[in-house]
This record gives structure tokens, C-alpha cells and sequence, in this order.
């Protein structure tokens, strides 16, 4: 039985729980993290981290079937998968002992176990105590000042098609897969959805992609998406939208999954779901405080990630509004300063970097030309293509095809959006995010010198073309 007092118990050590445990023990606090499974979460074990160390082989086998083109022959070469395997394996364990590392060195107490919060008792006049149970049914209680609720979500299932881990999977199953299958039905195309798909087309794998709504990609430019859907279907993804499937759409058997798409009937191996993640806010105690949850199950907060109960704060997917890894970390920040007094910034989630990792990659922050003329704003959009900067050309076979594009608003000159598909915008979007963090302008951007030859003068470019001043286009 523990008999510690913390300043905070954080339940959930994935990216929003370890990053606010690191936070509040630079501040001088006493702190635990209860975790039942790995520290470092979805997104080190089960999403950012493994999907993203597939994709970069996938990559690196698309540069070798284009070597031709760079002037190198390459006469044979094959995928060798179990390696593939091997390698995001040895990558999640190496920064997962890089989490373990970090909790040490802040002094950060690990439970691992199942958390609850307690109401009201004799540990507490106030609910915020946290129960562990562990698998040997054993226990500890964590009296605490603060709590931050950081559980994450996990994949959700159709009603009418829940996962069987065998020929229904989720993103979890995909990535867990020691080898891959011939054909894989992807219900769903956004994010996940869509780097699944590029990263198993470029495997070999058959690919469809059914998407219930009229496009794929339906939070980013209309314009992106068109240009996304058109690489993956040259590459051979074969794509139903406007398709919504009921239970008999779908018949699995012992040996493979049949969906019935419109007119056409198609045999899979296996269907990946990607249709959302639901909030872990089940059997944690919720009612034991005056959380209120959103019809979602996620958790209310304020802008501080503060919920009902003033002393318990929430950060993450659980609390439903960026799903991001970098958001949840940024939310856990917010809350830890916030709950110890060290005057944070509330989270602009208008100004939080969005990636797609897909072949090309996608990267945005703030508003679309459809979003913002959707809000009645008087925007326009200035674009600069790909094939206009030399560094884009000669590090990518398909610069032709992508573009970075400025919304602004044409009221007061206000930099709104920026929208980029092409070689390496999952870092140039970074450059966009301090500017947008500092305020700055397009002429700023325009004015500020950048090396040449590199991919970021295309963000150079784009600040001068918004003020009539670009060179190269």
C-alpha cells in the first residue's frame, strides 16, 4: 500500500501524460503516472512512431523503383518484410526505453496498473484520490492535489462489423501483422485510412479504400485531397466514395471478407476499420466527480483543460478535439501550468500543424479556402507549385503534382491557412507554425532569407506571391 502524497497523479502515460508528468516535475512537484500498459501510448506502440518507420521503408522502395530515373539501375531487388518488421520494432523499443529513461531522470513514479478515481473518503474531503489495482490483485491508493485524466482513445468498430482481430482489424491488428496479405479493404479515408493504404499499395498489397462520405480526406482542401486520390489511384488504390455499408454489404468468411460496393462485389483478405477512435472514458471512476462528457463520451473542459471538478484536468484524445499526438502533449502542458499556477497559453487549436504521412505527404494549419468561405470570410488562396523550386525537382520524381497554398483574409491581410501536398511538407509546415505562433506576416515571410537551394523557398515564394512580389512564379 502506498503512502505517498503527490502533487499530481496523471492517469495514462502515453504522449499527453508522460510530456504534463515531465512539466510539473520541472516546476518542483511530486508526481505519478499510472499506466496499465507502456509508457509512451498509441502513438509510440500503436500509431505515430510504427506507422510512420513502415512508411519511410516504403519510401525508400519507391526511390528504388524509380533509382532509373536518378540515373542509378537497379537490376533486382525485393521487399523483405520481416525486416521491415524487425526495424519499426526496434525503433518503438528504442524510444520506448528513451520514455523510461526520461521518467527516471525527473523522478517520476510509475504505477502499472488500473486507475480509478475515488470519490470523497477518508483519504479526501474532496473525490481525486486515485486507486491502482494490479493483475494480482493487489492494490494501492494515491492521495493527490491534482489529477490530470490523460487515457487516450482506441479504434472504433462499425455495430454491425466489430473486430474479430482475424479478418476484421484495426489499426492496432495492421501494425501488429508479421506478414502482410494479398488484398486489404480499407473502411474509412481519412488519416489513418489513407497512409495505410499508400503505405500497403507501395507493399504490393491490393488496395480499397471505401469512404461513407463524398470525398476522402474531408477535414483538408477539396483541392489536396483530389490530388492525393489521384498518386494513390495511379499507384493502383482503387477508391468507392459515397458508399455507406449496412450489414449485409459485408460477409466474412474463414477465408476471406466479400463487401458489396454500389454495382461491384470485391474479395479481400482482410478489412482494415479506420472510421474514429472513442475516448477511454469507461471504468475510471468519472462517476465518482462532476466530469460531464460530451454525447461522444469525451471529457468537458475548459480552456485550460480544466474539467468540472477544478482540481482534475484532462488533456488528450480522450477530451475529443485534435486527435494529435502534439496537441495532447500541448494540452497536458496547458493543464500542468495551469494547475500550478505558471501562467500557460491556452491551446489555439486553429493553429496547431496538421500531417498526412502518406507518398505525397500532406501538411496544414488553420483554415481551408472551403472552411473559411464556409465561415463567410472574404478569403483568397495564393499558390506556389513544386516544380518552381529546384530543390523539390530534384529530390522528388513527383514535385509536378504538389503545391503549397496561403488562405488569407482579404479584410485585414491576416495569414489564416496555409495547405501544402508535396515532398517533405510534414517539416516545412513547422516554419509555418512559428510564424503563425509569432504572429507573423506574409511579407515577413517573404522577406526572410532562405538557402538555396532548398524545399522551404517554396514558403519564401509563397509570402512574396501573397504581396505581388514572388520571383520564381
Amino acid at each position: 500500500m502506498s503512502e505517498k502524497q503527490y502533487d499530481l497523479v496523471v492517469l495514462g502515460g502515453g504522449t499527453a501524460g508522460y510530456v504534463a508528468a515531465i512539466r510539473a516535475s520541472q516546476l518542483g512537484k511530486k508526481v505519478a503516472i499510472v499506466e496499465r500498459s507502456l509508457l509512451g501510448g498509441t502513438c509510440l506502440h500503436k500509431g505515430c512512431i510504427p506507422t510512420k518507420a513502415l512508411l519511410k521503408s516504403a519510401e525508400v522502395l519507391q526511390t528504388v523503383k524509380h533509382a532509373s530515373t536518378f540515373g542509378i539501375n537497379v537490376e533486382d531487388y525485393d521487399i523483405n518484410y520481416d525486416k521491415m518488421f524487425v526495424r519499426k520494432e526496434e525503433i518503438v523499443k528504442q524510444m520506448y526505453q528513451g520514455v523510461e529513461h526520461l521518467m527516471q531522470h525527473n523522478h517520476i513514479d510509475i504505477y502499472n496498473g488500473t486507475g480509478r478515481i475515488l470519490g470523497t473518503s477518508i483519504f479526501s474531503p474532496q473525490s481525486g484520490t486515485i486507486s491502482v489495482e494490479y493483475e494480482d490483485g493487489e492494490s494501492d491508493i494515491l492521495p493527490n492535489q491534482f489529477v490530470l485524466i490523460a487515457t487516450g482513445s482506441k479504434p472504433y468498430a462499425l455495430p454491425f462489423l466489430p473486430f474479430d482481430h482475424e479478418r476484421i482489424l484495426s489499426s492496432d491488428d495492421v501494425l501488429a501483422l508479421e506478414t502482410l496479405p494479398s488484398s486489404i479493404g480499407i473502411i474509412g479515408g481519412g488519416v489513418i485510412g489513407l497512409e495505410f493504404a499508400s503505405l500497403m499499395i507501395d507493399l504490393g498489397v491490393e488496395v480499397t479504400v471505401i469512404e461513407a462520405g463524398p470525398s476522402i480526406l474531408p477535414t483538408e482542401s477539396t483541392q489536396i485531397a483530389k490530388v492525393l486520390k489521384t498518386a494513390l489511384t495511379q499507384r493502383g488504390v482503387k477508391f468507392y466514395e459515397n458508399v455507406k455499408l449496412a450489414e449485409s454489404d459485408v460477409k466474412v468468411t474463414d477465408s476471406d471478407v466479400r463487401l458489396s460496393l454500389n454495382n461491384d462485389n470485391i474479395v479481400v483478405d482482410k478489412v482494415l476499420l479506420s472510421v474514429g477512435r472513442q475516448p477511454n472514458t469507461a471504468d475510471i471512476g468519472l462517476n465518482n466527480t462532476k466530469i460531464k462528457l460530451s454525447k461522444s463520451g469525451h471529457i468537458e473542459t475548459n480552456e485550460f483543460q480544466q474539467t468540472e471538478d477544478k482540481h482534475i484536468y484532462a488533456a488528450g484524445d480522450c477530451i475529443g478535439k485534435l486527435q494529435l499526438a502534439h496537441v495532447g502533449s500541448k494540452e497536458g502542458i496547458v493543464a500542468v501550468e495551469h494547475m500550478f499556477d505558471a501562467g500557460p497559453i491556452p491551446v489555439n487549436y486553429n493553429l496547431m500543424p496538421k500531417c498526412v504521412y502518406t507518398q505525397p505527404e500532406i501538411a496544414s494549419i488553420g483554415l481551408t479556402i472551403e472552411q473559411a468561405k464556409k465561415q463567410g470570410i472574404k478569403a483568397r488562396g495564393f499558390k506556389v507549385p513544386f516544380k518552381a523550386i529546384g530543390k523539390a525537382v530534384i529530390d522528388s520524381i513527383d514535385s509536378e503534382k504538389g503545391y503549397c497554398e496561403m488562405v488569407v483574409d482579404q479584410l485585414n491581410q491576416e495569414i489564416i491557412g496555409v495547405n501544402m501536398i508535396g515532398p517533405h511538407v510534414t517539416e516545412l509546415i513547422n516554419e509555418v507554425s512559428l510564424l503563425q505562433f509569432m504572429n507573423g506576416s506574409s511579407l515577413e515571410l517573404g522577406l526572410t532569407t532562405h538557402a538555396h537551394p532548398s524545399i522551404s523557398e517554396v514558403l519564401m515564394e509563397l509570402g512574396l506571391k501573397v504581396e505581388d512580389r514572388a520571383i520564381h512564379v
